[in-house]
Formats: C-alpha cells, structure tokens, sequence
C-alpha cells in the first residue's frame, strides 16, 4: 500500500471505479453535494509536508522534524477536480507557522487554495541557565544544553558554542531561552586612545611594534591604528591588546 494509500485509508476512504484519480489510485473527493472533500484535501496537503520533510537534507544538527496541517474554511465549496496538488507557495517555508497550497490541475474550474501548517523542529540547542544582563560577556557556565524546537523562531539557532561563547549579550537574556541569532554581539577589548601591540607575518618573519589604537576594538573585527612614524593603517584585531596588519 502506498503512502497516499494510506493516509486515505485513514480518513475511511478506499479506491474504486467511482472514484476521481488522483496519483495512481482514485480518491473519493467528491461530497454529497458533489463538491471536494475539504477532509480529503486537507490529508494531501497532511501527507505532501510530511514526505517533502523527511526528504530535507540533513544539517550539521539532527533536527526531528513534527508537521499538522490545519482544516480549510468549512464554507469553501471547490468544483469537483480530476487531480489535485499540494505545493509550497511563493515566499513560505516549511518552519513554523506558515500556509501549504493546494490546487486543482485537472478540473473543468481551476481553483487553488491555501492551508495553515505549523512546522515544528526539534533539535539540541544551548538555553540560557539564568537571566544574563545586557552587555555581559557569556560562558558556558551560563547556558545549558536541550532540545527545544528551532522552527519557533526564524532567526538562527547558535548551535555551534563558538558563535556565542565569549560574545557579550546584546540585550536582555532570559532564563530558558534559546541563543540565536542577534542575541550576541563580538566584545570590545580595547578603547580608542588605547596602546596596542601591532604584529606583521610573512614567511620565515614576524614584526611587531606599539602604536595607539584610533578606534575601539573588537575581536574578529578591523580597527584603525597609528604607528610610531605617524602612518595610520587597518588591521584585524587579535586579542585584548593585539592587531594584526598586512604588509
């Protein structure tokens, strides 16, 4: 039996001769009214987001996805339809609450309408222990590591520790909730006016000299510095108190 089978199995449906066919077996889609099973509808809709997640490919983080598609309008009546087809529209997503398509491909009325889904995603993700004040620098002794839905939110999971760990919170973090994207930002490790140690490499030397910091400085991040001999350059900052230049 297959998948499509199935799930009209479930919703008391079987195939036969009076049925419309639809991909390979026929499906009663037609009330007594002569009018589509809004049911039926939603059950193909229930299997296409079903199967089109289980085909996602994978991630760096197994992510166990969970999918229901809520019910159509029960005032809607669709003209009897030949083959019917679920599809994604334009600007949705499978994550989170968002709508599916459904549409009638083979019908003497075309018609095409759209069904609420809320997609969830579980995964392992790091949740904060305790509330953590804006501007604080984080460490792992301040998250905790669950698993919690990542589709309930659109921004980005800070799955990888390195994205947060030793990062200063750029607002409020509250107990139990999960980093993402825009909760972090790089800590400054150094003020404008500051002295700095300025590193140069290449192969088989290394150069480094003092010079005053011109602006602030933030690891991973360019700052503006002035050398002894007056030239201001650009360069990456390293550390609390390193910069490194290009030559």
């Amino acid at each position: 039996m297959s998948a499509f089978q199935r799930v009209y199995r479930r919703l008391g449906m079987r195939c036969g001769a009076a049925a419309v066919l639809l991909w390979g077996c026929a499906f009663p889609l037609l009330g007594s009214a002569q009018v589509v099973d809004l049911e039926a509808l939603r059950g193909i809709a229930q299997q296409w987001v079903t199967t089109t997640l289980a085909q996602t490919p994978a991630r760096d983080v197994p992510l166990r996805y969970a999918a229901e598609v809520g019910a159509a309008d029960g005032r809607l009546r669709l003209a009897p339809c030949g083959n019917v087809e679920a599809y994604l529209p334009p600007g949705a997503r499978l994550w989170g609450r968002n709508r599916v398509g459904v549409r009638c491909v083979d019908g003497v009325t075309r018609w095409n309408i759209t069904l609420p889904v809320q997609v969830q995603a579980w995964g392992r993700a790091w949740v904060m222990r305790s509330h953590v004040p804006v501007g604080t620098t984080l460490t792992a002794s301040d998250v905790l590591e669950q698993e919690v839905d990542w589709a309930e939110d659109n921004r980005a999971v800070l799955a990888d520790a390195s994205l947060w760990e030793g990062q200063t919170a750029a607002r409020l973090l509250t107990t139990g909730q999960t980093l993402r994207d825009g909760m972090v930002r790089p800590t400054q490790v150094f003020q404008a006016g500051a002295t700095v140690k300025i590193v140069a490499q290449g192969p088989g030397f290394q150069i480094s000299s003092e010079a005053q910091a011109l602006s602030a400085g933030v690891v991973g991040q360019a700052a503006r510095v002035r050398m002894d001999n007056g030239r201001v350059t650009t360069g990456t900052v390293l550390d609390m108190r390193t910069v490194e230049i290009a030559l």
